[in-house]
């Protein structure tokens, strides 16, 4: 039976069908429905959150060295914060077939780089696989654990957005059962001591020679003749811009196993076809090895290391060919940057910060990142997960010494706290910080689509699990001054503020309000004050002063004609961040 799937829904599937144990995650686009997917398998596997990719990749190995098969996902700056484990691994091999998809971003539709993590395979010297579409992301998962066992390696399952996201017809097949590897203690091979690694680089040597031979014999690594004026090497979704484009005026080397390259296969394509391209997204990570090998070639002279590839930059890098397409009239689209969402519970918080003079504010990773844009212009920063308190706090202690008179604010939500902003508080306390360190605490992974974390009190799996009380961690690292407060109310926020403000030593808010979005659970309805309501403009005590439009809010519009502010009904949730800022009380609440 054929269906239809994502190829992040065809990664589960194949998972499940290699049989799978054990599957560990941080969700992070374009990666994050692999693990939400694998949930549905549950009855087989287990798949669970973790708090951040170091973690989750540790987790699978240790799976893994209990003989399980087992795989870890997460997106491409996600292997950052795994490398340390990773690059071990490489030496150390594994037990049970290790997989570790890396899902890349090309085109930064949802990162802050568009780093090409193929060269992390090259780095850890481990297997690499590419799929280009749904049904080869199932399969060759399957592949990838046969792979991994046979060569005592772990193999990166490397994707981009297109075919993370993009749909396809997958075959589905049944679950293979794959009894566990009987443990046996092997401290030579786990131990990974100076004495240990040395003995265990030449067996990681010897493993990518033979590598190299299967990577020359596997059908993963394709020839499909066409003409041969034209020959054209490629991997991922490149092949599908490539067959686009050429059809059967070409013929190619698909390349699926891309790390070891399969070079004797290449030297014998190359020698077959008149001119070669190497069409591959990013960095020219194919083509940097066959010139290094002496194989000429053409490709980032002609198509970009910049962005995604599609069929048009193809067609016109490679044919000069500029292909038919709808050219919209520029003075007609309307521009929509993203903003914090109607009702966000973080809007009331950054309005009453960007109020505050002399102050640098430190941002981090997720939808509070739009407290940066207009109106609110509050952040000054955004690098990585979890650096908003580590930054703010270097950049206090640098301020300090140099008698410079600025407040360090630093702010993160409570999903990117739990996954490395507990470590940079833990800095701040033991050395005598004195920043402002605000946890947006909306009750969920709001920016990646509603996951849970460790605050929310649930599992990936639905099961109740134990929920960190964020007041109770932060007093536990050391900090004195700790607040909680409704970020919709401005008052509340203002006196935090103030109060932190005149705090000698590091001071931690912690603002706690579902995110408006969220599902809200019996504990949600429980706590907070969740009913039904909505704020009008009244038209006779509206001065037109524009004070409710610098809140942000897309609910709220200014009428040109009649000089008067409007909110939308269908829009509006009643946070009444906006009745509290009008300054002429013109906004009233109305319902429930």
């Amino acid at each position: 039976m054929k269906v239809l799937l994502t190829g992040n829904e065809a990664v589960a599937r194949g998972a499940f069908e290699a049989g799978v144990t054990y599957a560990s995650a941080y969700p992070g686009t374009p990666s994050t429905e692999i693990l939400e997917n694998m949930i549905e398998y549950k009855e087989d596997l287990i798949a669970e959150w973790a708090p951040n990719e170091k973690v989750a990749l540790e987790s699978v190995i240790g799976a893994s060295m209990a003989g399980a098969r087992t795989i870890a996902a997460m997106k491409h700056v996600g292997v950052n914060v795994a490398a340390d484990p990773l690059l071990t691994i490489g030496y150390t091999g594994i037990t049970g077939g290790l997989v570790l998809v890396s899902a890349d971003d090309p085109g930064c539709h949802s990162s802050q780089n568009e780093q090409d993590n193929r060269y992390y395979a090259k780095f850890a010297k481990i297997a690499m696989i590419e799929p280009s579409d749904s049904e080869e992301s199932k399969e060759y998962v399957k592949a990838a654990f046969e792979i991994s066992e046979q060569f005592d390696v772990p193999v990166l399952f490397r994707m981009t957005t297109r075919v993370c996201h993009s749909k396809g017809l997958v075959e589905m097949g049944e679950r293979k059962n794959v009894e566990i590897i009987p443990y046996k203690k092997q401290p030579q091979k786990y131990i990974s001591a100076p004495a240990h690694a040395k003995m265990l680089h030449p067996i990681v040597e010897d493993k990518l020679v033979r590598l190299e031979k299967f990577s020359n014999e596997t059908e993963l690594n394709r020839i499909e003749w066409g003409s041969k004026k034209i020959g054209i090497i490629t991997s991922g979704v490149a092949y599908n811009y490539a067959k686009e484009v050429f059809g059967d005026d070409a013929s190619y080397l698909k390349l699926g196993f891309t790390f070891p390259l399969p070079m004797d296969k290449i030297r014998a394509f190359s020698k077959e076809v008149e001119i070669l391209y190497v069409i591959e997204e990013l960095e020219p990570f194919i083509e940097e090895q066959m010139k290094a090998a002496g194989i000429s070639c053409i490709g980032k002279e002609k198509i970009s290391r910049i962005g995604e590839l599609n069929p048009d930059i193809v067609a016109k890098a490679l044919l000069g060919i500029e292909r038919e397409t709808v050219h919209p009239d520029p003075a007609q689209i309307v521009g929509r940057p993203p903003t914090l969402c109607a009702g966000c519970p973080h809007r009331g918080f950054f309005f009453a910060l960007s109020k505050k003079k002399n102050v640098v504010i430190t941002g981090d990773i997720g939808c509070y990142t739009l407290g940066s844009a207009e109106p609110l212009n509050a952040t000054d920063s955004v690098i990585c997960m979890g650096a908003s308190i580590s930054m703010g706090h270097g950049a206090s202690k640098a301020f300090a010494k140099n008698n410079v008179d600025k407040k360090v604010v630093a702010v993160i939500g409570d999903s990117t706290f739990f996954h490395t902003g507990v470590n940079s508080l833990i800095h701040v306390a033991y050395n005598n910080g004195n920043t402002v360190s605000v946890i947006l605490d909306n009750r969920i992974t709001g920016m990646t689509g509603h996951q849970e974390n460790p605050g929310t009190g649930f599992t990936l799996q639905g099961d109740p699990a134990n929920m960190i009380n964020i007041p109770d961690l932060v007093k536990a690292i050391g900090i004195k001054h700790v607040v909680t407060v409704n970020p919709l109310k401005l008052k509340e926020v203002e006196t935090a503020l103030d109060e932190a403000f005149a705090f000698d030593g590091p001071s931690v808010i912690i603002t706690r309000w579902p995110c408006v979005l969220k599902n809200f659970s019996e504990a949600d309805i429980k706590e907070f004050n969740l009913s039904k309501k909505q704020c009008h403009v009244v038209e006779d005590k509206c001065k037109g002063c524009r004070v409710c439009t610098k809140t942000g809010c897309p609910a709220i519009s200014f009428d040109n004609n009649t000089k008067k502010a409007k909110i939308d009904k269908y829009m509006c949730v009643g946070c009444e961040v906006c009745l509290q800022a009008c300054p002429f009380k013109a906004i009233e609440r109305v319902g429930e």
